[in-house]
């Protein structure tokens, strides 16, 4: 049987949330060059891929923090998965800001969070972690119990791990990069000849592609 990480690659790849082009690279917000671009809202107009997604995440849940009350997403990439994992788990949901609005109440957070509340944290994408940790101290502001964060796919950077390990939360990802460069080469997806390549990007995101 396939397993949940090959799933998820795949299901990335087939439906375009992820592409790769080490040859024509993409550029981030950051000005990072990167050989991968992915865009996990794309998994929302596909019913059945949208619903394996959402159902592997509430088990996780369900399995790793029985505990938990609340489940709250990231916004915006995961606003709705993390509205159908809740919905799935029969959980209350509310919903992170990047920064507070600038009108009406000034709220970070959209929902009805309690003092105290058990929260498990949606995320859609883990890339330096920085903006999904940002959430978690918003939560934590308001008196949230941070029982742990569980995403889609993750590049596995060494920050974002670090930053993790730092901020004490415990994070679960579907799916990763390394199983992705996997499955790619397993499909005829890349070149055998891109592999070093995209592995080594990874590495050294913020220098990757740029000639000295």
């Amino acid at each position: 049987m396939e397993s949940v990480e090959k799933a998820v690659a795949k299901a990335l790849m087939d439906v375009k949330a992820v592409m790769l082009r080490p040859d024509e690279p993409f550029t981030w917000a950051s000005g990072w060059k990167s050989p991968i671009y992915c865009d996990n809202r794309r998994l929302l107009s596909f019913p059945e891929i949208r619903e394996n997604v959402c159902r592997w995440m509430a088990e996780i849940i369900k399995e790793r923090y029985p505990d938990a009350e609340v489940i709250a997403g990231v916004a915006t990439g995961a606003i709705a998965h993390g509205y159908l994992v809740a919905h799935l788990l029969g959980k209350p949901f509310c919903y992170v800001r990047p920064k507070p609005k600038d009108h009406g109440t000034g709220s970070q957070i959209e929902g009805i969070l309690e003092p105290g509340a058990k929260v498990v944290i949606v995320e859609d994408l883990i890339s330096t972690g920085m903006s999904s940790l940002a959430a978690k101290d918003a939560l934590v502001k308001t008196g949230a119990d941070i029982q742990g964060m569980v995403a889609i796919f993750s590049y596995n950077f060494p920050k974002a791990r670090k930053a993790f390990e730092d901020a004490n939360v415990e994070l679960t990802t579907l799916s990763n990069y390394e199983t992705l460069i996997q499955v790619a080469a397993e499909t005829g997806y890349v070149r055998e000849s891109d592999i070093e390549v995209l592995k080594d990007w990874r590495f050294s995101p913020a220098t990757w592609g740029i000639k000295e």
